[in-house]
Parts: structure tokens; sequence; C-alpha cells
């Protein structure tokens, strides 16, 4: 390479250093400054090129110049804003909720709200995590439901809250069912059941109502054989609760065999897996009969 081109070189590199420089110290000057006029210019220009970082600070350093003025409403509001499409979920919720607090007659302060809500739910965590932001969320979006019927985000809401309901039951869900896999039949009974009793509505009901009939049915298999006729009692109650609320379900033909195979243990072949002709006080009468003479067999 020639000294020529050398010295071209190094001058177009100290020219774009210079011109970056200069940018940079641009930008600088207009945040240090207590020009409000410059500023609020400059913090729109920024925000309107997609520049949101930056965008963000000019807001935040304008507030406290416009504080007071008829400007303040819609510089704090942007600063949120700003901060919101620049995806700082966790600041943009703090400034759209004091935004709404300090506004609450702005024009601005209905979409805040709502906002305040987005960032809220944005900031919320996979179902196998903490999950206190999402009961936060929840409660937000739940009380802003009931405060702005009228709101045209109110189809928006109630999506999140469905979303949300969902990873807290899935949450809920997948911690019983830990208990099944690891073969711990008798625990993974009593957490689905308890599932059940903190949200009887929960998505996973299908599914949890057939693992507890076969942690039931699991757990009477490996009991010792005194405990057996008690605990295959305790899976047919859970197999006819079954199918009398999911008569056609997928798991239908599964819980049919383990009831064959209930029914077989407790010496009574050949009876029908369908209850449509058994009374509710012949089958009570016969599950006490049996826990009876499992009662008796263990005095022995």
């Amino acid at each position: 390479m020639t000294n020529n081109m050398k010295l071209w070189n190094i001058s177009f590199a100290l020219l774009a250093l210079s011109a970056f420089a200069s940018c940079k110290s641009q930008y600088e000057l207009i945040l240090n400054s207590n020009d409000a006029d410059a500023k609020y210019e400059a913090a729109f220009d920024y925000y309107n090129r997609g520049k949101f970082s930056k965008a963000a600070s000019l807001f935040e350093s304008l507030s406290v110049l416009t504080n007071g003025t008829e400007r303040d409403d819609t510089v704090r509001y942007y600063w949120g804003l700003s901060n919101y499409k620049f995806k700082d979920y966790y600041t943009a919720e703090t400034n759209f909720e004091k935004f709404a607090s300090s506004y609450p007659r702005s024009p601005f302060a209905s979409e805040a709200r709502f906002l305040r809500l987005d960032c809220l739910y944005r900031q919320t965590l996979r179902y196998e995590l903490d999950q206190t932001p999402t009961y936060k969320a929840i409660s937000a979006i739940s009380e802003y439901i009931m405060e702005h019927p009228a709101s045209t985000h109110m189809s928006e809401c109630r999506d999140m809250i469905v979303e949300l309901n969902g990873r807290l039951d899935r949450k809920a869900y997948e911690g019983a069912k830990l208990y099944y896999k690891m073969e711990d039949y008798l625990a993974s009974r009593v957490a689905f059941g308890n599932v059940l009793k903190e949200d009887s509505e929960n998505i996973y009901r299908e599914d949890i109502l057939y693992y507890m009939a076969m942690s039931s049915y699991k757990y009477a298999q490996l009991s010792v054989a005194a405990k057996q006729k008690e605990r295959y009692m305790e899976f047919m109650d859970d197999y006819y609760n079954f199918i009398g609320e999911l008569p056609e379900s997928h798991y239908r033909k599964e819980l049919d065999a383990a009831y064959q195979k209930a029914q077989k243990a407790l010496g009574r072949q050949g009876v029908e897996t369908d209850d449509a002709g058994r009374s509710e006080r012949d089958f009570a009468k016969e599950r006490r009969k049996l826990i009876k003479e499992a009662k008796k067999s263990e005095k022995k």
C-alpha cells in the first residue's frame, strides 16, 4: 500500500470518528440543556425515528423543566411510552402508574392505564417460574375491568386474564403431576384433589380427575393384601366420579380396563363396566361391606 493510500485511509477514519463524536456530543448537549423547547422538539424527533432509549432519556430530563406546565402530561406520557417501546416494561409500568395517578383527566390517561396493565402482563414469567408477577397482573387487570367496563381494551383485558389464569392452572396441575411421575401415588391423589379444592374449574380438570383415579388404582395395586379391598373401593369412587362427569372422555377406555382389573382383584369377575343398571344404594352397600371385611382382616 502506498503512503498516499495510507494517509487517505487515516484521514477517512479520523473524519468518521469526528462525525460520530460530533453526533454524540450534540445529543449530550441537548440532554444537558435547559432549553425546554429545543429539548421537547429533539425528544419527539428521536421518538419518531424509533430511537426510544434516547427519547426516554430526553423526556425524563424534560419533565423537570415542564413540571407544572401545560406540556407536562404530554412529556410524562411519552416518557412512559418511550420506555414501553424500548421494552423496558418495568420502568414503563412505573411511568404509567404515576401518570394515571397524577393526571386522571388527561386525554392520555385512559391509554396510560391500559398500557400499565400491558406492562404488568409482559413482566409475567413462564409457568415453571415464580408466579408472583402473574398474581399482581391478574389483580390489576381485574380491578381495571370492574372500574372501566366501557373500555375499548376490554377484550384484550379478558384475553390476558384467561391466559394468565391458564398459566396458574398449569403450574398447579404440573406440580401435582410430579408426584405421579415419582410414583408416589398417595401424595399424587392428595395433590390433585387439593388442586380441585382450590380451583374446581381448573382447565386441566379432565386430566386431574384421570390422574386421581389412576393414582388410587396404582396405590391399591401396590398395597399389602389387607389394605387392597378398601383402596380399590377408593378407586371405584374415583372411577364413578370420572365417568359420571366425563363419560365420553378419551381416558374412558383405560379407566374401564383398570376398573375390570380392580373387580377381578376384589373377586367379582364378570361385573359390567357400565354402571347404568346399578343403583347408588347397592353400590354404597357393597362398599360398606368390603370396608368392613377389610377392617376385620386387619384385626386378625
